[in-house]
C-alpha cells in the first residue's frame, strides 16, 4: 500500500503570489514547493549565482587561460553518461569559443576502463599528449588517477559535483561545490553546470587580460545553455532556485529554435516538438538516447552528435542513438524479468534491502534495473553484473560490478562509505550520490555483501521509511482539467527536489484495455467529465472504482490534441 500525502500551502501565500498575476493554480503549486515570492521565479541570467562562489575558480579561470595563450594541448576527460557527454562537449566547445586551438576529449569504457580517472584512462590520455588534463563530472575521487598523469607531466583541473573522499586528489585545481571549504550556495549543480561555471569564470580571465579584439570577439556562452539543460535534468540534480534557471533558460532556447543540431537531432530521432520542449523531454526522450551510447557502445557517439554542427550528420549519429535505446530497453526488460522472478521466488524484498546478481547481465543496464526495482518494492536495491574481463573457465573469482538506486530515506554513497569503514576488505571501490551509486566487489562476496548491506540499511532506516508515499496537490478543479492548463503546467520547470504537480481524485472506471500486453489505457469519470487516461508499464486489472494519482498531459495522435490523465498510482476507492 502506498501512503499518499497532500503538499499543503499557506493560503497567505498563495493569495501573495495570486496578486501578482501568476495564475491562482500555479500560485498554490509553487507556495507548496517552497516558493514565497515571485522574485524566486526570476528567469533573467542576471540573478544567476556568481562564479565567484566557487572554490577554485579563480585558479582554474586562471590555469585555462595560460593554457589558451601558451597554445597547450588540452584533453578533456568525461564520464559516459549525458551529464558527462554535455558537460564534455559545453567544455570543447567553450574552450574553442574563447580561443584555445588544440582542444581534444577522451571518454572512458564503461566495461574496459570502468567510472572516473583512472591509471589505465591516463595512459590512453598520454597517447595524445595532453599538457592540460580537465576532468568533467568525474575525478574528485581519482586520486591515483590524478597522481599518475601528473607523473607523465600533466596539469590536472577537476570539475566535478559528486561528493568527495577521505582525501582529495593532488590536482593543481579542484572546482566542485561539493568540495570541503566550498561557500557556493548551489551544492546541486550538475557536472555540465560546473563546466559551464569554469567557462563563465575563464572568459572573465580573459576579458580581464584584455584578450578579446575586434578580430577575436568574446562568445556569447549562453548559446551552451540548452547542453546545461540536458545535462542537468538528465541528471537528475535536484532543481534549486540556480538549477531552474539554468535549465529554464536552456529550454527557452530550444523552444524558440535556437539549440544546436544535436540537440535538435535529437528531438527528431525522438519524435518529440522542440518548440514544446519541457523537463519530461529531457529525462526521458533525449537523456536515455545519449545515455544508451554509455550503456551499450561508446558515448564517443554521443558526444559527436553534440559536438557537431552539421545537422545531417547529427541526426545520422542521433537515429543510431534510437537504435541502441531500443536495444537497450529489450535488454532491461529481460534483466527487469529475470530479476522480478528471483524477487517472487526468493521474497528477498521483504527485507531492508535488495542485492541482485545474475552473471549474464550486460553491466550498462544493471543501473536502470536497480532504479526499477527499487521503485516497485521500495527498497534500496543494487543489481550486478560480472566484469567483462572475469575469465569463465575461473567463475567466482574476478569482480562485479554494481549499480545501486536508493529511497529517499537512505543516503546510498554515506551507507557504502559506513560498510566501508567497518569491512575494509569488502568493497574495493565505490562512489556516488545520495539517491545512486557504483561500487566494485569480489564475486565470491556477493553473498557477505548482501547481508551486510541489509544489516546496515536496518540500521540507518525505520520501517516507517520502507513504507512507499506520494505527496500529491491535492484534487483538481474539473474545470482545471482541460489541455490549455495541462500545457501551462507542461511549460513550467519541474524536476527532483522541484516535483511536478501531482493530483489525486476518485474515480468510476468506465472502459480498460491493454495496450501491447504492458500499458494500461482506461476511461476514467467524475460528476460532469469524462477523461482518457492511461498507466504504463501495468498489466493489472483496475476495479470499478479508484482513488488514483494523476498527472495532467497534454497527448497528441493524429494531428489532434487533447488531454489525458498519466496514472502514477492507484488502489480501490
Amino acid at each position: 500500500m502506498t501512503h499518499l500525502i497532500q503538499r499543503s500551502a499557506a493560503p497567505a501565500i498563495v493569495r501573495r503570489l495570486s496578486e501578482t498575476g501568476l495564475h491562482p493554480l500555479l500560485a498554490r503549486l509553487y507556495a507548496a514547493r517552497g516558493i514565497t515570492s515571485v522574485a524566486e521565479l526570476k528567469t533573467d541570467l542576471s540573478t544567476l549565482l556568481p562564479p565567484e562562489g566557487l572554490k577554485g575558480i579563480h585558479e582554474a579561470a586562471q590555469l585555462l587561460a595560460d593554457g589558451i595563450e601558451a597554445n597547450a594541448r588540452m584533453v578533456i576527460v568525461a564520464d559516459y553518461d549525458c551529464d558527462g557527454a554535455t558537460a564534455c562537449a559545453v567544455g570543447v566547445r567553450a574552450l574553442c569559443m574563447l580561443g584555445a586551438r588544440d582542444v581534444h576529449y577522451f571518454v572512458p569504457d564503461r566495461v574496459v576502463h570502468g567510472y572516473g580517472l583512472s591509471p589505465s584512462v591516463v595512459a590512453e590520455v598520454a597517447r595524445l599528449e595532453a599538457d592540460i588534463l580537465i576532468t568533467v563530472d568525474n575525478g574528485i575521487a581519482s586520486v591515483e588517477g590524478v597522481a599518475a598523469a601528473q607523473a607523465l607531466g600533466m596539469t590536472v583541473l577537476v570539475t566535478d559535483h559528486h561528493l568527495a573522499g577521505d582525501t582529495l586528489p593532488t590536482a593543481e585545481v579542484i572546482v566542485n561545490p561539493n568540495q570541503p571549504g566550498c561557500s557556493f550556495e548551489s551544492k546541486h549543480l550538475a557536472g555540465v553546470g560546473v563546466m559551464f561555471y569554469v567557462a563563465l569564470a575563464l572568459r572573465a580571465e580573459l576579458r580581464r587580460r584584455n584578450w578579446f579584439t575586434a578580430e577575436r570577439a568574446e562568445p556569447n556562452l549562453a548559446t551552451l545553455l540548452d547542453l546545461v539543460a540536458l545535462g542537468t535534468v538528465a541528471d537528475v540534480v535536484k532543481l534549486d532556485p540556480n538549477n531552474r534557471l539554468l535549465v529554464r533558460q536552456g529550454i527557452a532556447r530550444m523552444r524558440a529554435g535556437r539549440m544546436h543540431a544535436g540537440i535538435r537531432a535529437l528531438f527528431g530521432a525522438a519524435g518529440r516538438d522542440p518548440a514544446r520542449a519541457s523537463t519530461f523531454d529531457m529525462g526521458f526522450a533525449l537523456g536515455p538516447r545519449l545515455n544508451a551510447a554509455g550503456r551499450l557502445s561508446d558515448m564517443r557517439l554521443g558526444i559527436e552528435c553534440l559536438l557537431t554542427d552539421d545537422y545531417a550528420r547529427a541526426f545520422n549519429i542521433a537515429q543510431e542513438l534510437d537504435k541502441l535505446n531500443r536495444e537497450r530497453r529489450e535488454i532491461e526488460t529481460e534483466m527487469r524479468d529475470a530479476a522480478l522472478a528471483t524477487l517472487d521466488a526468493t521474497h528477498i524484498d521483504e527485507g531492508p534491502a535488495i542485492s541482485l546478481f545474475e552473471p549474464e547481465w550486460h553491466q550498462g543496464v544493471v543501473g536502470i534495473v536497480a532504479g526499477r526495482i527499487k521503485d516497485q518494492a521500495h527498497r534500496p536495491t543494487i543489481a550486478f553484473a560480472r566484469a567483462r574481463e572475469n575469465d569463465n573457465d575461473n567463475l567466482g573469482t574476478g569482480e562485479i560490478k554494481g549499480s545501486g538506486r536508493s529511497i529517499p530515506a537512505l543516503h546510498l554513497r554515506d551507507a557504502l562509505d559506513l560498510i566501508t569503514k567497518r569491512h575494509p576488505d569488502l568493497i574495493l571501490k565505490f562512489g556516488g550520490h545520495a539517491m545512486a551509486a557504483g561500487l566494485t566487489i569480489r564475486e565470491r562476496d556477493f553473498a557477505r555483501f548482501r547481508q551486510i548491506f541489509a544489516d546496515t540499511v536496518a540500521e540507518l532506516l525505520t520501517p516507517a521509511d520502507l513504507q512507499r508515499s506520494l505527496e500529491t496537490d491535492g484534487t483538481l478543479e474539473t474545470g482545471y482539467m482541460n489541455l490549455d492548463m495541462a500545457r501551462l503546467l507542461e511549460a513550467e520547470i519541474w524536476g527532483q527536489g522541484f516535483a511536478a504537480p501531482l493530483f489525486e481524485d476518485v474515480f468510476q472506471v468506465d472502459k480498460q484495455r491493454l495496450l501491447k500486453d504492458r500499458h494500461l489505457k482506461l476511461t476514467l469519470s467524475k460528476p460532469g467529465a469524462v477523461f482518457e487516461a492511461i498507466r504504463f508499464n501495468c498489466a493489472e486489472s483496475v476495479p470499478p472504482r479508484i482513488r488514483a494519482a494523476y498527472r495532467l498531459s497534454s497527448n497528441e495522435y493524429q494531428g489532434v490534441a487533447s488531454v489525458q490523465l498519466m496514472l502514477e498510482y492507484f488502489e480501490p476507492a
